[in-house]
């Protein structure tokens, strides 16, 4: 990703996902301030940002990372957009999601995607945005429960409100492409 590849998808951010106003975030805590990851990842120009920018990042985990993915719904245009960058660039990576709760037909799976991985493949889970790493946690046990070794977790923004610390006293590698001092700016 170039540099002003990354300053475009800052703006992007800035101008479709960042607000100021009132709200519960899904830890519970109330913030004047959100960040709606989604606008962004789910905008042309920003799925192909968002893409390149975490493909880049899978590059500081040591390899080879086997997969991508988490939690729906946060989660899935980001991985989606990291395995489309990842065959473009001739080094496929697939994308898997994470159900909230186990399909309730069928095979009754938690995890969508399966058959790109063999057991013990290692993946890195990818969120919108941490706050205090819950929703990254349950993907990541869900993932281990499911044979997968989950090398890492990358975010789009870290809200520096706890995540980096939380991942950091377990001992699990930690990215993020921005922070919310880089975006409130």
């Amino acid at each position: 990703m170039l540099e002003n590849e990354r300053e475009e998808l800052m703006a992007i951010i800035r101008q479709l996902s960042y607000e100021q106003r009132e709200v519960t975030l899904a830890s519970g805590r109330k913030s004047n301030f959100y960040f709606d990851g989604k606008q962004t990842t789910l905008h042309p120009r920003g799925s192909v940002l968002v893409g390149k920018a975490f493909f880049q990042a899978l590059k500081n985990f040591p390899g080879p990372i086997e997969g991508v993915g988490g939690l729906t719904m946060g989660a899935d245009p980001i991985a989606t957009a990291t395995s489309l960058i990842s065959a473009l660039e001739e080094q496929p990576i697939p994308a898997f999601i994470i159900r909230k709760e186990p399909k309730g037909h069928g095979t009754g799976q938690w995890l969508e995607g399966r058959k790109n991985f063999k057991p013990g493949a290692r993946v890195v889970i990818v969120e919108d945005v941490v706050t205090t790493g819950g929703s990254s946690m349950k993907a990541i046990e869900r993932a281990r429960s499911e044979g997968l070794e989950v090398v890492g977790v990358i975010t789009l923004v870290d809200r520096e409100e706890g995540g980096r610390e939380y991942f950091d006293e377990n001992q699990i590698p930690f990215q993020a492409i921005f922070t919310k001092s880089q975006v409130a700016e």
